[in-house]
């Protein structure tokens, strides 16, 4: 059985953020660290006080993370950036509600004392002489230091106290990874026990030394398990300030989940009973595990779980029938065309997340190329009176401001010269649309116009597909291309404002003009000519798009079934190889494109070359790749970190540094081969739309949404079990249907104590590990 714990982080918001720029504004962004190291870095929002970010991460964590914290900066063209404030959360403030942390919290003022990061090897022992107790304390070394110097380095040395005494180790200059190898001596003084405490410090010639972190024992630890191995570095203890309010405040949502994973025979008998939900009747079923779900699963949760179904039937070629059984439930209960699919049910929820995880290559081939266009041309577009700054042209070319018919009018010209092409780009796509997208509206556009037949309702079965495609996909994607990995950063305020105006005209032609005039928008009413015109277009490529044939199978993406040769990640990186004689110019690394799998990591000039891998001789070599920024930093490492997974070699240990004038520059070490200064970190990895499956944690994710309703599935079975003939005839219920139902109902709660007598067997074995200790069998 595999232990996971992951975080679901989203940065929300800021707000009443202090201004850091001479322009009275500021650039902030925001980090995400888990223990110190950074997992996520959200794009940059430009001149804003109160930036919207809305990025959210799935982080998969080592199962002793102590922290997790946000810091928020002002990005600056020239020098360092600004540190405008910061959040800490423990793992206790996050675990004590389950439903995780919602809320707005004000940011804290960033103390240097309290910047620490890294742990220290020491092995301590306890002795007894003539004269009486003394303390031995081995310190060995420490790595990932925090850098306190200009130089991205540190000066550290080590200062071990107990008691009144207290002694130094030696000053290893310029390294974050220093190697001591000093055994320090302290006698017991006359009193009550003393506790040991080694406190790191950078030594500067000038000034105050820094402070690098700290470690304590307590005298009941010394004496009867004297600290041996890494420990993790802390603060100094005291309380975090609250500013107040005066650096502003950040809205998070953080919720953690814990689970342990059986092996995948135990989750058969689950799997079976969802995959058999999808083949009968969807509208009658009331006790399947699916209609359950359905029931009970409310607000956030309902979209991780949709994830999770999709996932699982998308692993077994089941999707489209998967989607097919929401749909007749949906359509079923709907009594009102006009309100089918508009609630975030799971059926909504469900497509919407296989639209992400099927169409997303395909998302980007139809909208990227105008979306880099209105980024890149930043074209002043309003039609909003209200809006509009007539004084901008007077400002730009000296010719006088605009009127606001002109301005009307020039903005006209710009937005549909850039909804030209993107309507032509998606009623053009049909052929390069997913077959398994194109399936699933098949079945859905049959299932609307099976549902409601009547004239009067012959554009419902367009507007259920168009308000998938174009409200819930296209129209977001262009909102807030970030979030989609159409763009690195965020959009700056005036072109936020043209993506805007760009989303709110594609979903008026998804709603197929109906709403066109009507509401509080009425200054769009010069676009609506245009708008009309694309609607006819629109319900034509609908028609063709519905118009498919074949199997549900051959929609299925490849990483299904993802084999250990599969591509895990690609695309353009800086690459160089080592060399033995100085550091590397800019020059020297040179573009290449490059595949990472889960059993190579290859490379070559362009897409199209013949690939170039190791060569055959089999020995290691050192690569460095240079990323673009941050993000596509954590990117690819967490898809290295995810592909070598499986990997029995992964080295423990690495060097971060290079091998030069015949030492590291990491931690100094004269031997080419010494083993790593700084630990790997393979735990931590961000989790993205286009992972491999995991049946079994998607399973026991489902396993853990049950268990919320299995006190109303017994009564259920109580009160069926009850049914005489009477009432049956009383409320015209089919003996038959209610024998179904019945038994359903008692299989489910069957597979559910099953499951659970499996959880507690391996909690059982693990315990009884725990007991034995490391001299157990």
């Amino acid at each position: 059985m595999a232990k996971s714990s992951s975080l679901n982080v989203r940065v929300v918001e800021g707000r009443a953020l202090p201004a850091k720029d001479v322009s009275g504004s500021s650039d902030p962004y925001c980090l995400v660290k888990v223990d110190d190291e950074v997992v996520a870095r959200t794009a940059t929002v430009w001149r804003s006080l109160g930036p919207f970010w809305g990025e959210e991460y799935t982080v998969h964590l080592p199962l002793d993370f102590h922290q997790l914290a946000f810091y928020v900066l002002d990005e600056d063209t020239v020098g360092h950036d600004d540190i405008i404030g910061k959040i800490s959360l423990s793992r206790e403030a996050i675990t004590a509600d389950p439903r995780g942390i919602d809320s707005w919290i004000n940011l804290s003022r960033v103390d240097p004392d309290a910047e620490v990061q890294g742990e220290i090897c020491l092995s301590v022992q306890m002795l007894e002489d003539g004269q009486g107790r003394c303390l031995r304390c081995h310190v060995l070394q420490a790595r990932d230091l925090a850098p306190r110097d200009i130089s991205g380095t540190s000066d550290p040395f080590a200062r071990v106290f107990w008691g009144s005494q207290s002694l130094e180790t030696s000053t290893i200059k310029k390294t974050r990874f220093p190697h001591w190898d000093e055994v320090l001596e302290l006698r017991e003084m006359p009193g009550a026990p003393s506790p040991l405490r080694v406190e790191l410090w950078d030594w500067d010639m000038v000034g105050k030394n820094d402070f690098l972190g700290m470690v304590e024992f307590s005298p009941k630890t010394l004496q009867q398990k004297p600290p041996k191995g890494w420990f993790r570095l802390l603060p100094f203890p005291r309380a975090e300030e609250d500013s107040g309010g005066n650096l502003g405040a950040l809205r998070v949502k953080v919720r953690l989940i814990e689970d342990r994973v059986l092996p995948s025979q135990c989750y058969q008998p689950l799997m079976e009973l969802l995959m058999e939900s999808v083949q009968g009747p969807a509208e009658e079923d009331t006790a399947s595990p699916l209609a359950l779900l359905e029931e009970l699963t409310l607000g956030d949760c309902r979209q991780d779980l949709a994830t999770k179904l999709v996932k699982l039937f998308l692993g077994r070629g089941l999707a489209g029938r998967f989607l097919d059984y929401l749909t007749r439930r949906e359509v079923a209960r709907t009594m009102d065309p006009n309100t089918l699919f508009r609630s975030n049910s799971l059926a909504s929820k469900s497509m919407e997340q296989f639209m992400k995880l099927v169409g997303m290559p395909y998302l980007h081939e139809v909208l990227k190329p105008v979306i880099s266009r209105v980024f890149e041309e930043k074209k002043y577009m309003e039609l909003d009176p209200c809006k509009m700054d007539l004084g901008r042209t007077r400002r730009i070319s000296f010719k006088g401001a605009l009127s606001e018919e002109q301005m009307r009018e020039t903005s006209l010209g710009l937005l549909t010269g850039y909804l030209g092409p993107i309507v032509d780009a998606i009623v053009g796509s049909v052929g390069r649309c997913p077959p398994a997208m194109r399936l699933a509206f098949k079945q859905l556009h049959r299932r609307v116009e099976e549902r409601f037949p009547q004239a009067e309702h012959q554009d419902v079965k367009y507007l259920a597909i168009s308000g998938f495609l174009f409200l819930r996909f296209f129209a977001p994607a262009i909102l807030t291309p970030k979030l989609f990995d159409l763009r690195d950063q965020h959009a700056d305020p005036q072109t936020s404002r043209s993506l805007l105006l760009l989303a709110k005209a594609v979903q008026s032609i998804g709603n197929l003009g109906q709403q066109l005039g009507q509401g509080k928008e009425l200054w769009m009413a010069p676009l609506h000519p245009f708008l009309l015109q694309c609607v006819s277009r629109v319900r034509d490529f609908l028609d063709r798009l519905v118009d498919v044939d074949g199997d549900e199978e051959a929609g299925v993406p490849a990483r299904a079934l993802f084999p250990p040769s599969a591509i895990v990640r690609e695309g353009y990186l800086l690459k160089r190889k080592e060399e033995p004689a100085g550091l590397a110019t800019r020059f020297a690394f040179k573009k290449r494109y490059v595949w990472l799998s889960g059993e190579t990591l290859s490379f070559s000039k362009s897409p199209e070359w013949q690939v170039v891998t190791q060569d055959g001789t089999g020995a290691l070599h050192t690569t460095y790749l240079q990323c673009k920024n941050v993000n596509e930093l954590n990117q690819w490492l967490s898809a290295l970190r995810k592909a070598s997974a499986p990997n029995p070699n992964k080295l423990a240990a690495c060097h971060p540094g290079a091998f030069r004038s015949a030492r590291w520059t990491c931690c100094l070490q004269a031997e080419r081969s010494a083993a790593g200064c700084s630990r790997t970190h393979s735990a931590v990895t961000l989790g993205d739309w286009s992972d491999p499956l995991d049946p079994d944690a998607e399973a026991q994710t489902v396993y853990r949404q049950l268990l919320l309703g299995r006190d109303q599935l017994r009564l259920k079975l109580l009160e069926d079990s009850n049914m005489d003939t009477t009432l049956e005839a009383d409320t015209g219920a089919c003996p038959e249907v209610l024998a179904r139902q019945r038994a359903a109902t008692a299989r489910l709660l069957e597979v559910l104590a099953d499951l659970d007598r499996a959880h507690e067997e391996f909690q059982q074995q693990e315990r009884g590990k725990a007991a034995l200790g490391p001299l157990g069998p």
